[in-house]
């Protein structure tokens, strides 16, 4: 088949290709009742006219937290219209005003001006429209651990949590939500008393589970019969070993495309094998933008060690000689390094009290090694 009949065939086996989308919010949610039930718990004071629960939202990347978030303030907001739900992404909004804008744009329908109005008259105005309506709000900040990056976290934090001060009567709360396991050394001490969060954490999601998610986009993505349910575990398969559902549904979308460039009404796994090729760069370099400059030299030691017997402490004196750092420090790295599921960790049973871990790479340490040059 030529260009131009790729570009023009008429015939789809997508029955709603938005369903891969990666903002896609799907009618079922499988497998987080218990996250979203806590999430409920921590709303519920606001339905009540009360202070919302600050929350934070822990997980590693795609392991449902925005969806989740999306969802229930969607019921929040269909039940009730005593609570103002906000939802920001800090990768995108990452000043106090650029946030406050958006805020502002929930609450109002329009955004404010961006030049000639001070931060403090759009503040203000949020403010005073939740006193006056009697209305709480809860702001959700994902990828919250852009606001450090750009150091504005606090001040943010402390403008939204200490409003009651200045406008009696006014009731907010955060859901931060991140994948930074680091998150909670960072904040003053002067927002840390107002920022007590319960924590919700998400877990990654098991093989059947990303099977189960994966069946229920394929039924609501593509007509009937277009994968078998062994591609689609193998499918799953690939995205549970590097821990990231989005994977799984970008092959998903990839596979398709591909089947259809090749006039085929089902993915075969020939389709499967040119997108898994297309895709798992993509997906690593994805996940290490979301490292610092420490992590990424952290992994890029572990990647060049080169053995198959990696200790925890060998590897410290390794990487403390080239980047001095205390042990905690370089033990809190390597915890977030497991967390996001770049490496595994086992006790050997060994060392002293039998305590000494084994590093596992989960990935080829050349895509590792290619992929942070890239980035870097």
């Amino acid at each position: 088949m030529g260009i131009e009949d790729i570009l023009l065939f008429d015939e789809t086996i997508f029955k709603n290709i938005d369903a891969f989308n990666p903002d896609y919010v799907p009618d079922n949610y499988l497998h987080r009742e218990n996250q979203m039930e806590s999430l409920a718990i921590c709303l519920r004071p606001a339905l009540k006219g009360g202070r919302p629960i600050n929350t934070v939202v822990l997980g590693s990347p795609a392991t449902g937290k925005t969806t989740a978030i999306n969802k229930i303030f969607n019921m929040v907001e269909s039940n009730s219209d005593k609570v103002v739900c906000v939802y920001v992404n800090c990768q995108l909004h990452t000043t106090r005003f650029n946030i406050f804008s958006q805020i502002y744009n929930k609450i109002f329908g329009h955004m404010p001006p961006e030049t000639g109005v001070p931060f403090s008259r759009i503040y203000g105005s949020i403010m005073k429209h939740l006193q006056k309506e009697k209305k709480s709000m809860v702001v959700a900040l994902d990828d919250v651990s852009y606001l450090f990056h750009s150091k504005n976290a606090n001040k943010i934090f402390y403008d939204i949590l200490r409003a009651h001060e200045e406008f009696k009567g006014v009731k907010t709360g955060i859901f931060a939500i991140l994948s930074d396991i680091e998150f909670r050394y960072m904040l003053d001490k002067n927002v840390t008393s107002v920022f007590i969060p319960q924590e919700v954490v998400f877990d990654p999601y098991s093989t059947p589970e990303m099977f189960d998610i994966l069946k229920d986009r394929v039924r609501a993505g593509f007509y009937p019969d277009v994968i078998s349910d062994e591609l689609l575990n193998t499918i799953a398969e690939q995205a549970s070993e590097v821990g990231d559902l989005r994977m799984g549904i970008d092959l998903l979308r990839v596979s398709g495309n591909f089947a259809e460039a090749d006039a085929s009404k089902t993915i075969e796994e020939k389709h499967l094998k040119q997108a898994l090729s297309n895709t798992s760069s993509t997906n690593l370099r994805s996940t290490l933008k979301t490292l610092s400059n420490e992590d990424k030299l952290l992994l890029k030691a572990i990647a060049e060690y080169e053995t198959d017997d990696l200790i925890a402490g060998d590897l410290y004196k390794l990487f403390n000689n080239a980047h001095p750092t205390s042990y905690a420090s370089f033990d809190r790295k390597l915890n977030k390094l497991e967390f996001l599921r770049m490496i595994d960790t086992k006790f050997t049973g060994k060392g002293v009290k039998g305590n000494s871990r084994l590093i596992i790479l989960r990935f080829d340490s050349e895509d590792i090694l290619k992929c942070l040059e890239r980035i870097d």
